[in-house]
């Protein structure tokens, strides 16, 4: 079954679950465009996610999923506001599903975790997962080691559930490949950044705008927990901790609140901007609307355009 059909949504894309800034406004928009909205319940109480569930019915009818840090201590209290408010998808990250798999089955709820590598995959489809977001390197936030391009097929090839691409996709020329590797839908963050409806503040917004193709790169692999954002005062400091073997203290209290200065304050040097490397694609505001729209038109034009092609010298042949 396609991915689309499974969960009812008309666009096979993804909104990726950024902390503190997947909230309703944005999942709203984004399932009502006819993609699949995914509230960020990383940060959130159980309360708060209610709130978040509930705002985002007022916006939208159609299908949304939350997302699922697992680390998070309260997930058992999230998992039971997600059963409560009859929320039908999941998408989860930072952890195995494993514990709470038959209590998801049970209330018919659909499991997509996203994954960093083959081995995980393969995991995830035998614990019953129903589809995989496979994420590359070149994603924002939280990160593995592998690229998109290299990740994605392998994955394609180790599971016989569908698998939805992430990291490096801004346009439709990304959505293409991503499908030309064998995903059937891809999943998007840093692009919706610069969406009119994403509740960040201007200046965040500005700073990935401003971006391009070297303005990101990784901190934390050295805490065992890579993340990756935009270059500025703040990441300067901490990588040169890094450097000098500094403790796991020293590295959490400079980054201490970090993601929540940037995003709500827009103190862009001091806060966590994170992004993805496309950063440098995303240079315009739009409705989530017109962006989702957009990108899966040129998509379209980029297959139609490639079926035309031969890449074989008939002579050849």
């Amino acid at each position: 079954m396609s991915i689309t059909r499974l969960l009812g949504i008309k666009y096979p894309i993804f909104q990726g679950a950024m902390a503190q800034i997947a909230l309703a406004p944005l999942v709203g928009a984004v399932s009502n465009a006819g993609g699949l909205g995914i509230i960020a319940s990383g940060g959130l109480s159980a309360n708060q996610l209610r709130e978040e569930i509930r705002k985002t019915r007022e916006i939208t009818d159609k299908p949304f999923a939350v997302n699922l840090m697992l680390m998070m201590p309260n997930i058992p209290e999230l998992i039971d506001v997600v059963i409560e408010e009859d929320v039908k998808i999941v998408t989860t990250g930072a952890g195995t599903p494993a514990p709470y798999m038959e209590t998801f089955k049970n209330h018919q709820i659909l499991v997509i975790p996203v994954v960093p590598s083959v081995k995980i995959a393969k995991k995830m489809e035998t614990l019953g997962a129903d589809a995989i977001v496979a994420e590359g390197t070149e994603a924002g936030g939280h990160v593995g080691e592998t690229t998109t391009m290299a990740l994605l097929p392998q994955v394609v090839d180790a599971v016989s559930i569908p698998v939805i691409g992430a990291g490096g996709i801004a346009d439709g020329r990304g959505i293409a490949a991503a499908f030309a590797l064998g995903a059937q839908g891809v999943q998007i963050g840093t692009r919706f950044l610069t969406t009119i409806e994403c509740p960040t503040h201007p200046n965040f917004k500005q700073a990935v705008i401003d971006a391009n193709d070297t303005s990101t790169t990784v901190t934390g692999r050295s805490l065992g927990g890579p993340v990756r954002s935009i270059k500025n005062e703040m990441i300067k400091a901490y990588l040169e901790l890094e450097n000098k073997k500094a403790s796991r203290e020293e590295l959490e209290q400079l980054s201490l609140g970090s993601l929540r200065k940037a995003v709500h304050e827009g103190n862009v040097e001091q806060g966590s901007v994170m992004a993805g490397q496309i950063a440098g694609l995303c240079n315009k505001i739009t409705t989530a609307e017109e962006m989702i729209t957009t990108m899966f038109q040129e998509a379209q034009h980029v297959l139609d355009r490639m079926a035309s092609l031969s890449l074989v010298e008939k002579e050849w042949i």
